[in-house]
């Protein structure tokens, strides 16, 4: 068995270890080299002090030099205490939505890290929250009012769908949310039809101590889903999504209605996507058929998550393991754009190259106002990758090719495009 093949396998047993409150019991002879390997990969999969915390009492941990220890040691601490920072000022702000009569519901991290023995382990990036339109000013106003900048200043924020923010001074990244999923998007922004009513079964939950908005159970398990799917459509997702959907699944699986979610994937060809996904959870992590009330209905997939787990552990937390498989999600993109309208999907460098027009007016907004530039923007595009690529092993354009043309057999594979 290769390297990589031992420290996937040992990554994934110490994430099934993490939520029972178990402890690695490996007593077998583990390099220096493989431990560091092992933690570097649960770093780029952003669950570094999840593997930490299971793995640090066992006997073959003794064999890590002192000083590679102090360095993994100090890094879990420094993101707990960063994690348990965000939270503290993300409930603050909160408390002041809360007080302006304001219904902002929230997704993802905050909501999944309940789950978790020892929440803020489970470290997040940022923090979600979903608002009505017509609630978007009055946010935005809290918002500024206590220390929230705008990341992209540059933008019309009352036109986007999304709008990001940083605390001035502080650590707490918020993506406020009007919409969960970018509508301009030709391969997943009609996902967006399926929350239309979530305002209406909004739920509340208690955060340390502060009455929270989310989703409704049914509503959250399926948005953790389609997250991951839009990943997985750019250039992939990682393992931590997978840990979430199986402890949501796990913990409320009574209360979710599972042939709802079924038809739904279903409808953006994503059933054999999902079936996978609590596959994989089945075979190496912690997901329970029976607590979760699995229904036959998805059984009958028959989804094996083998070929979804390679590409998963590969490619880090939003599959940004590498810039060549990070310029690939143009290649799977446009093949399930391409299938949406009925055509035969390829990979290939001129779809790489050269999206289209809708896709490169996010990057290079001149080009929705004057339509005749958009050779220029392909240009410049085509320049910052080459710059960006330059001198990083492995990081090319043929790569890209490679990685995109194998996942589109991915997307084949699980059904998602013809």
């Amino acid at each position: 068995m290769q390297m990589k093949d031992k420290v996937g396998d040992r990554l994934l047993e110490a994430l099934r270890c993490f939520p029972e409150g178990k402890k690695a019991e490996w007593d077998t002879e583990i390099s220096a080299e493989e431990w560091m390997e092992l933690f570097r990969m649960a770093a780029q999969h952003q669950v570094l002090p999840m593997v930490f915390e299971t793995v640090y009492t066992c006997p073959a941990f003794r064999s890590l030099p002192e000083n590679q220890k102090d360095y993994i040691r100090q890094q879990v601490i420094r993101q707990v205490m960063l994690q348990e920072r965000k939270t503290v000022e993300f409930l603050n702000l909160y408390q002041k939505l809360l007080e302006e009569n304001l219904t902002p519901v929230v997704v993802k991290g905050m909501i999944c890290r309940k789950l978790y023995r020892n929440p803020d382990y489970r470290i997040s990036g940022d923090e979600d929250v979903l608002i009505p339109w017509g609630q978007f000013q009055a946010c935005d106003r809290v918002f500024r009012e206590n220390g929230m900048e705008y990341l992209e200043p540059e933008k019309e924020v009352e036109k986007e769908g999304e709008v990001p923010y940083l605390k001035t001074g502080g650590a707490l990244h918020i993506e406020l949310h009007k919409e969960l999923f970018p509508s301009h998007s030709a391969a997943y922004g009609d996902f967006n039809q399926f929350f239309q009513d979530v305002f209406r079964r909004k739920i509340q939950t208690e955060v340390q101590g502060v009455q929270v908005y989310t989703m409704g159970h049914t509503d959250h398990l399926l948005y953790l889903i389609f997250h991951a799917f839009k990943h997985f459509l750019h250039s992939g997702f990682g393992i931590r999504q997978v840990c979430d959907i199986v402890l949501y699944a796990n913990t409320y699986g009574s209360e979710i209605d599972w042939e709802y979610l079924y038809r739904s994937c279903a409808q953006v060809h994503a059933e054999n996507f999902a079936a996978a996904l609590f596959d994989i959870g089945e075979k190496t992590l912690n997901f329970d058929r029976k607590k979760a009330c699995y229904p036959e209905l998805w059984q009958r997939e028959n989804a094996n998550g083998d070929a979804l787990l390679e590409d998963l552990l590969d490619g880090g937390v939003f599959g940004d393991s590498n810039m060549s498989r990070k310029h690939s999600s143009n290649i799977t993109l446009q093949a399930v754009s391409e299938d949406k309208k009925g055509k035969k999907a390829n990979a290939s460098l001129l779809h790489s190259a050269f999206p289209d027009r809708k896709y490169m007016e996010r990057t290079y907004p001149y080009v929705k106002k004057y339509p005749f530039l958009l050779p220029v923007a392909w240009m410049s595009r085509i320049g910052k990758y080459v710059k960006e690529t330059r001198g990083t092993e492995g990081d090319d354009v043929r790569e890209s090719i490679e990685i995109g043309s194998k996942r589109v057999e991915l997307l084949k594979q699980y059904k998602i495009i013809q």
